[in-house]
């Protein structure tokens, strides 16, 4: 013996029926946290943020002259 059962209803009509919990607005809460920490990597990879990173690290600019210039006459300066 065999039983076909076609129930024509939408998605949400079947959660409903079964009892399950609307998941909808949690789902919307994860996805704009998810959007925003997107957002937030995106401007933190913008050029001149990365320069300025890039920058950052460098010594200041009279320490990378004195260095430059000891290396060109063959030693290293002296350390401050």
């Amino acid at each position: 013996m065999k039983v076909n059962i076609e129930i024509d209803c939408t998605p949400d009509e079947a959660r409903v029926f079964m009892g399950l919990p609307d998941v909808k607005p949690m789902q919307a809460a994860v996805m704009a946290k998810l959007e925003q920490q997107m957002l937030d990597g995106i401007s933190a990879m913008a050029p001149d943020s990365v320069l300025k990173t890039w920058f950052g690290m460098m010594p200041g600019t009279d320490q990378l002259r004195e260095t430059f210039m000891g290396l060109m006459k063959g030693g290293f300066p002296a350390p401050r």
